[in-house]
């Protein structure tokens, strides 16, 4: 019997010792107060993994063996609707009958009420698969769930404190057909003319007569032949204070509706486009005209709103690279195995060796960020949910709930985009990796490698590029240095006392990783704030905040840090990743081993990183910001 979960020694290692599940439960479970759920923390523990082991065993016996055929037999367009190959209604068929979809969702929405974190290992799974199969299924449980917490968000959702249990939520009818298998949605965000720059999106939603008309068009749309549009459109003038990503707000617009009559449709579905991989998963263009929409939240929200979305979103993409990567290293090491060349496999010459230990390593490093990431963002969630439905507003325990949920979300928000930049990146590294491996038979279509690589070179696309990944992580931790100096002065200095002081010299190795980054990052600032470093001098440290963020020219002044942002990226991962694993080896010794395979890779490379970070960079800036000299080199 195949399991995708049985035969992953990493991935159990989380389930069975290392994440505390029992915790995570009460939150979950609401300290068990539902009489048609667990009792207890054993019981929830048990049902979480008892999912993942069905989940296991399906992707392994009915998804990857029609993974080729899934890619040979893209969905077609015909007469303005999709329609996906047999393979993929029969795995989707399954999937419904399973009761898949409704995973995540409270029991009272006829939902599993499972965590998060149980999704993204689905998410990990279903990849590992076909990412294809995985990339639609995220469109239905997952937008069931954005229903539920938008409308959490603005009040129109009715919950007991008594029981725990949600009464009745604004989207009710909606969810219950995403429940059951019957409906999906699909965000639409990106336009023509509007890729990562939301600020310039032009589709337009007008209210006449008290309903929102959506017009526009949105490309790039994954299962965007779903009933269900999370839809981005600018209600307010592009101008003022309203300007870019002010004026836009969040919809919800269905697809059609079915009457009587027969289907009344208020969205079109351009075309389904061509891709380079991920074959069987429906990207569409979309056509609004005059559609008729329900405002999400307030006006002027949805950039906020969709952000909330897309941080889901790009944990999930971090999951999906890893299963990804995780088939591809199997597939490499499985050819890698059998292949003879020069008396013996191709495994056992240096090279190819040195290359799988190192794709094992880094996917490996990347599930233990990632499982931290999700954990995170389950705690961030399911406390703030204790906090505001089950106690009093007044009491000390909600208060304490809502702080220690705030530190779970910045430690989330500090993590996901490092772990969707990396993951995506590695992805396309791994499944290159694995093509050469196989050498010329890895570049026909009788293996499974090319296939793997086309699939992966979307990851650093999709869910926001890599480099408004870094972009993001470059300005959320120089916001945070000009926020708290102290604090990062304090962190700095404890990391390089730990380089040197520390007993555990596995301890030392990861603290001077840590110090180059703090060091990267003081140099970025440094960088960045050079015109005015001559008016901190001799001022306290507290009063460097006020002196330095006045009077800024973003373009000119953010250059030198926007330049190294992917680089000052890799290694706030590589520094955030050890950390992680020295936790994991100081609770369990035999987690060493990774710890130390992982710095042999870690250490050279972020020296190199630290070096190109404090060395480089003038030049090319200079050639930027002179006209005259760009019109030469041209």
């Amino acid at each position: 019997m195949a399991s995708f979960l049985s035969d992953n020694d990493d991935l159990r290692f989380y389930l069975e010792r290392g994440l505390d599940l029992t915790t995570l439960a009460s939150y979950v479970e609401l300290e068990f107060r539902d009489p048609d759920g667990p009792s207890n923390a054993a019981e929830a523990v048990e049902s979480y993994r008892d999912v993942l082991g069905l989940v296991g065993q399906f992707v392994a016996e009915e998804v990857a063996p029609k993974s080729r055929d899934l890619d040979r037999n893209p969905p077609r367009f015909a007469n303005g609707d999709v329609v996906p190959s047999e393979q993929m209604k029969q795995i989707f068929d399954r999937i419904k009958e399973l009761g898949i979809h409704a995973m995540g969702l409270p029991r009272e929405l006829e939902g599993l009420n499972q965590p998060l974190f149980i999704s993204m290992i689905v998410t990990e799974l279903f990849a590992r698969a076909d990412v294809s199969v995985m990339a639609h299924l995220g469109f239905h449980g997952n937008m069931a769930l954005a229903m539920i917490l938008y409308s959490l968000g603005e009040g129109s959702t009715r919950y007991s404190r008594e029981t725990g249990k949600i009464e009745d939520t604004r989207f009710k009818d909606a969810i219950l057909e995403i429940a059951r298998g019957e409906a999906w949605g699909s965000m639409d965000i990106t336009e023509p003319n509007a890729g990562s720059d939301m600020a310039a999106l032009r589709t337009k939603a007008e209210l006449v007569d008290g309903v929102w008309l959506i017009s526009g068009e949105k490309i790039f749309i994954t299962s965007g032949h779903g009933k269900y549009h999370f839809v981005v459109a600018r209600t307010e003038p592009n101008e003022g204070k309203s300007a870019g990503l002010a004026g836009l707000s969040l919809f919800l617009v269905p697809a059609y509706k079915d009457t009587p009559e027969g289907r009344k449709r208020f969205v079109a579905v351009d075309r389904i486009e061509e891709k380079l991989g991920m074959h069987a998963s429906a990207t569409c263009a979309i056509t609004f005209d005059r559609s008729p929409g329900e405002l999400l939240g307030q006006r002027g929200e949805g950039f906020r709103q969709m952000l909330m979305m897309m941080n889901g979103a790009r944990l999930a993409v971090g999951f999906e690279a890893i299963g990804l990567s995780e088939a591809a290293v199997r597939a490499a090491r499985a050819y890698a195995s059998e292949r003879p060349s020069m008396g013996k496999s191709i495994d056992r010459h240096e090279m190819i060796a040195d290359d799988l230990d190192e794709m094992e390593t880094e996917i490996q490093a990347l599930r233990a960020l990632a499982m931290e990431a999700a954990i995170e963002e389950e705690l961030a969630l399911r406390k703030r949910t204790v906090a505001e439905y089950v106690h009093d507003a007044n009491s000390l325990e909600r208060q304490r709930l809502l702080n220690e949920a705030d530190a779970h979300k910045r430690r989330s928000r500090f993590l996901t985009p490092l772990l969707k930049f990396q993951a995506s990146e590695k992805a396309v590294e791994i499944t290159r990796r694995c093509l050469q491996i196989h050498g010329g038979n890895g570049y026909t279509t009788e293996y499974p490698a090319e296939k793997l690589l086309r699939d992966a070179l979307v990851m650093p696309i999709y869910e926001g590029t890599s480099q408004i990944q870094a972009l993001m992580a470059m300005k959320d931790n120089l916001s945070a240095m000009l926020k708290s100096p102290q604090d990062f002065v304090t962190k700095s200095a404890q990391a390089r006392w730990r380089s040197m002081s520390a007993r555990n010299p596995l301890e030392r190795r990861v603290a001077k990783v840590r110090a180059l980054a703090c060091a990267a990052q003081q140099h970025l600032l440094q960088r960045t704030a050079k015109d005015r470093v001559k008016v901190m001098v001799g001022e306290p440290v507290s009063e460097w905040s006020k002196l330095i963020t006045s009077g800024w020219d973003p373009k000119r002044d953010f250059a030198f840090a926007m330049l190294h942002a992917a680089r000052l990226t890799k290694l706030l991962f590589d520094a955030a990743a050890a950390e992680i694993l020295l936790a994991q080896s100081n609770r369990f010794p035999e987690r060493a081993e990774l710890l130390e395979r992982f710095l042999e890779r870690v250490e050279p490379r972020s020296r190199a990183l630290h070096e190109e970070i404090t060395t480089t960079g003038d030049r090319l800036l200079k050639k930027l910001a002179d006209p005259a000299l760009e019109q030469i080199a041209k």
